[in-house]
C-alpha cells in the first residue's frame, strides 16, 4: 500500500505533531469451506497414512524374507500335488524352513507368485531364506536324479533297470526293439514316468543315429542305418574299451568285404537266449552249430537285427573304422585283444593266450572274463590253407567231450571286470568243420519236413527270426 505524501509543516510547533496513522483496511468476508472438499481432503490424508504404512510393512517384511531362515542344514522335501500357498506354508512350518507362515502367504501373494507354486522334490539350503524358498518352489527347481544305461544290454534289460528304480512311475507301455534304444545317462524328476525316459532313449537313438549315418564313408559294405546298429550291436559286445572299437569294427567291416562268415560268439548267445542278453555260462560246442537265425557262424553277414543297443561310440566305431587288414582277434589275457591278418599269426596269438590262461589257473584266478557267454576252441593250431571265420579262444566250451571241432570266435569284453561276449574273427583252431545246412535241425529243416520240393527252391522257405 503506497504511503500518502508528507505535507510540510507550517510552523515548528507542528512538525512536533504525530501523523495520524492510516485508516484499517476494510474487513473481508470469509469463504464457508465445502463440506465434500474437507471429506476428500481427510481421505486423502488417511490414504497417504496407510499407504506409508503399508509401504513400511511391505518393507520390512521384504528385509525380512531375505535374511537367513532357521533352517540349520541342507534338508529335501517333497510338496505333494494340489497343495495350495497356505498347505505349503504350514508344511514349510513344520518341517522348520521357516518361521511365521503368514509371512510366507504375503510375501506369495505380493510377488504374484501364488500362482506358480509347483509341487515336487526340493532341496533347500541350510539357513535358506524365505525369499529363496519361495522362489524355488515357484522355479519349480526340482532335484534331479539319474539312471545310467550301460552300453551291451538288451532292450529287456533295459526294461528291467528302470522297473526296479523306486523314483519313476507307471509302467512302460511298449518294451522298444532292440537297438533303438540309446545308452546313456538320462536325467529326471521324481515321479517322472518310465514310459517317458523310453520315450527319450528312443529319440535320442534316432537322433544320433541320423548324425553318425550322415558321416559314413561311401565305401562301407553298410547299406541301412539298421544295419549300422546291427554291426555297432556286434561291436559293442565284442569290446568294452574305447580304443579297441575301431579295429574290431575294422575286422569285422574286412570280412563282410571278403564274404567271410563273421563268426562273433555274442550272436550265438543271442540267438539262444534272445533278449535275456546272457547264458549265464560258457557256449556249448554243440551251441556253436547250432542253427538259429542270429548265429554267425551259421548265416552269411549279418544277423537279422541287433543283438544289443550300442551306444553313440560303437555307432561311430563302425563308420570310422581302423583301415588295417585284421581279419582275426583273440583275448591277450589282459582286458584287451590281440589283432592278426592271418591264420598263422592268429593261432600264434592264440597260443600265448593259453599261456596266459594257463598260468591264470595255475594260480587259482578266474578266467579274466569270467568264462561266462564265451567258447573256447579246441587244442591245437588250425591247419587250414583256407581262412575260415574267427575263432576266439577267450570263450570257453562247456562241453570239451565233442569229437567234432568248429570255428569259434573269441574275444570277450573285460572291461571294468564285466564279462562280455567274445566275437567275430578271432581265427579258428581245430579241424575242418563238417558241412552243414543253416536250417538243419530245425522245423524248416526240408529233410524233415517232406512238404518242400529240394528241386524248387522257391518252396523251400528261407530262415527268418
Amino acid at each position: 500500500m503506497s504511503q500518502p505524501p508528507r505535507v510540510a509543516p507550517r510552523s515548528p510547533n507542528e512538525a512536533l505533531k504525530p501523523v495520524a496513522p492510516p485508516a484499517p483496511p476494510p474487513k473481508q468476508r470469509k469463504r464457508r469451506r465445502s463440506p465434500f472438499i474437507a471429506l476428500l481432503s481427510g481421505l486423502f490424508t488417511t490414504v497417504l497414512v496407510l499407504a506409508g504404512a503399508v509401504g513400511g510393512g511391505i518393507a520390512y517384511l521384504d528385509s525380512r524374507s531375505k535374511a537367513p531362515g532357521p533352517l540349520a542344514a541342507d534338508r529335501v522335501l517333497i510338496i505333494p500335488k494340489e497343495n495350495g500357498v497356505t498347505e505349503i506354508a504350514d508344511l514349510l512350518q513344520r518341517e522348520g524352513l521357516i518361521e511365521h507362515p503368514w509371512a510366507f502367504k504375503i510375501a506369495a501373494y505380493t510377488s504374484g507368485k501364488a500362482a506358480s507354486l509347483k509341487a515336487g522334490e526340493y532341496l533347500f539350503k541350510a539357513r535358506a531364506s524365505q525369499k529363496d524358498i519361495l522362489d524355488v518352489i515357484a522355479e519349480g527347481k526340482a532335484v534331479e536324479h539319474s539312471i545310467t544305461i550301460p552300453e551291451g544290454l538288451t532292450s529287456e534289460q533295459i526294461i528291467a533297470r528302470l522297473q526296479q528304480n523306486d523314483l519313476l512311475a507307471g509302467d512302460v507301455i511298449q518294451v522298444p526293439r532292440e537297438g533303438q534304444i540309446l545308452p546313456d545317462t538320462y536325467k529326471f524328476q521324481r515321479g517322472s514316468t518310465r514310459q517317458a525316459i523310453v520315450d527319450r532313449m528312443t529319440r535320442e537313438q534316432r537322433r544320433i543315429l541320423n548324425e553318425v549315418w550322415a558321416k559314413r564313408p561311401a565305401d562301407l559294405p553298410i547299406k541301412t542305418p539298421q544295419e549300422l546298429v546291427i554291426l555297432a550291436s556286434i561291436v559293442e559286445k565284442e569290446t568294452g574299451r574305447a580304443d579297441e572299437r575301431p579295429r574290431v569294427a575294422g575286422v569285422f567291416i574286412n570280412r563282410l568285404n571278403r564274404k567271410m562268415k563273421l563268426q562273433s560268439d555274442p550272436t550265438i548267445v543271442y540267438g539262444l537266449v534272445g533278449g535275456k542278453g546272457t547264458l549265464g555260462r560258457g557256449i556249448s560246442r554243440p551251441e556253436i552249430t547250432q542253427a538259429t537265425p542270429y548265429n554267425t557262424y551259421v548265416i552269411d553277414g549279418l544277423p537279422p537285427g541287433p543283438i544289443a543297443n550300442p551306444g553313440r561310440a560303437a555307432l561311430e566305431a563302425v563308420v570310422n573304422h581302423s583301415r588295417t587288414k585284421d581279419l582275426y582277434f583273440v583275448a591277450d589275457g589282459s582286458g584287451g585283444h590281440a589283432f592278426a591278418e592271418t591264420l598263422e599269426q592268429h593261432n600264434r596269438n592264440v597260443a600265448r593266450w593259453r599261456q596266459v590262461e594257463s598260468a591264470r589257473r595255475e594260480s587259482g584266478k578266474p578266467p579274466a572274463d569270467g568264462g561266462v557267454d564265451r567258447a573256447e576252441p579246441p587244442p591245437g593250431p588250425d591247419q587250414r590253407t583256407e581262412a575260415p571265420g574267427a575263432g576266439r579262444p577267450d570263450n570257453q566250451a562247456a562241453d570239451q567231450s565233442e569229437p567234432e571241432t568248429y570255428p569259434v570266435p573269441g574275444n570277450r569284453r573285460a572291461a571294468a571286470g564285466q564279462p562280455v561276449q567274445a566275437g567275430a574273427a578271432s581265427g579258428l583252431a581245430g579241424t575242418r568243420a563238417r558241412a552243414f545246412d543253416a536250417s538243419e535241425g530245425t522245423a524248416r529243416d526240408p529233410l524233415l519236413n517232406k512238404s518242400f520240393d529240394l528241386n524248387s527252391p522257391k518252396q523251400v522257405p528261407q530262415l527268418k527270426p
